[in-house]
């Protein structure tokens, strides 16, 4: 049997039940009371005869008299019509408007009030996520048109026969560099949408945080190596309980990042230090820095600083996003203190337990 139909089945017969409980009750203590003004109690077999009729008849009557004002004339009617224009709301939502409010004072009782403020509620939340699914769609369609239209163009012009052998390696290191970058933009959006999943499972242990950031710092030695970066790092060792694999993706990106951005020669600073019951790991370059009316928007999805640097330097707008989110599902926080050609600060703050 299905759920629904069940739990109307369950729903009937507890109010059913209760209907009789009350109505024998009632018949107890009437009886009980007619008895105490008579001066004289019948035997309790007769008793309980008496109670059991009086509690059928009192059920019986109570039903006849619902069953009298449900066929008074227009009363279906009349209840019903204070719920229609809610049941018009809630059809012209369903079919995807959601600009339909409802009058707050519907009906002019508490219940029908309440059940149209909910309608409103529900449309206004219902309107915003639409809006932007909708932004969401329109970005990606952008960010993705971007490679795709690089990768097209070159590829025609490896059509060329009087193209050089230099000329068509470079065309080719193009096409790979935009593909990757497709790859990664898909990938990324997979693991985005998988953390907004409620039911994502942080599946916290015991480790040494310093470790696994000092692991992570290796991985991209060939990346500040190149780059002559200075490279400053100061960990304290700091135990914590989180999830191991979700936080180095926080590193990762936030390393990646600061290298990325970060000019030759230039320097990156890493710092790990416990205060109390939380741990806060600073990540410092001497990069390009970001603008104050971008630092608001930092996080967002698809936010870049400079939409105008090189497509070798091009990302795909999601891992400070990722980061954030995995920050969050750890109860943690990350801000970011910049200023342009000054550097930036990405800290990191995060629960011991």
């Amino acid at each position: 049997m299905k759920r629904g139909p069940m739990l109307r089945m369950v729903a009937t017969g507890t109010l059913g039940l209760l209907l009789l409980t009350s109505m024998f009750t009632g018949a107890f203590f009437l009886t009980e009371w007619l008895y105490h003004i008579i001066g004289s109690t019948p035997p309790a077999f007769l008793v309980q005869v008496i109670n059991s009729l009086l509690g059928v008849v009192f059920c019986v009557l109570f039903l006849a008299g619902l069953s009298l004002i449900e066929l008074r004339p227009g009363a279906r009617a009349r209840r019903m019509g204070l719920f229609e224009p809610i049941f018009e709301a809630i059809e012209h939502i369903a079919k995807g408007d959601f600009h339909l409010r409802l009058d707050p004072t519907l009906g002019n009782n508490v219940f029908t009030s309440e059940l149209a403020k909910s309608v409103n509620r529900m449309a206004e939340e219902l309107n915003q996520m639409e809006h932007l699914r909708q932004e969401f769609i329109s970005t990606v369609s952008h960010e993705i048109q971007s490679p795709l239209t690089s990768i097209r163009g070159f590829a025609q012009e490896l059509y060329d026969e009087h193209l050089s052998a230099e000329n068509r390696r470079h065309y080719l290191s193009i096409i790979e560099t935009e593909s990757m970058r497709l790859s990664r933009m898909a990938d990324n959006m997979l693991k985005l949408a998988s953390l907004e999943q409620e039911h994502v499972k942080v599946e916290a242990k015991s480790y040494r945080l310093d470790k696994q950031i000092r692991t992570v710092i290796l991985t991209y030695e060939p990346q500040w190596t190149t780059k002559t970066l200075d490279m400053e790092i100061a960990l304290e060792a700091v135990e914590i309980l989180a999830d191991e694999v979700l936080l180095s993706q926080v590193w990762s990106n936030l390393l990646h990042n600061s290298i990325k951005f970060t000019p030759e020669g230039g320097r990156l600073c890493v710092q790990l230090q416990q205060r109390g019951n939380w741990v806060e790991c600073r990540i410092t370059d001497t990069g390009i820095g970001i603008p104050e009316q971008a630092q608001v928007h930092i996080f967002e999805r698809f936010s870049k600083v400079d939409k105008s640097r090189r497509r070798s330097q091009e990302g795909s707008g999601l891992g400070l996003t990722i980061a954030k989110k995995i920050v969050a599902l750890h109860q943690g926080t990350i801000d970011v203190a910049s200023q342009p050609v000054a550097g930036a600060t990405f800290i990191v703050s995060l629960p011991v337990q």
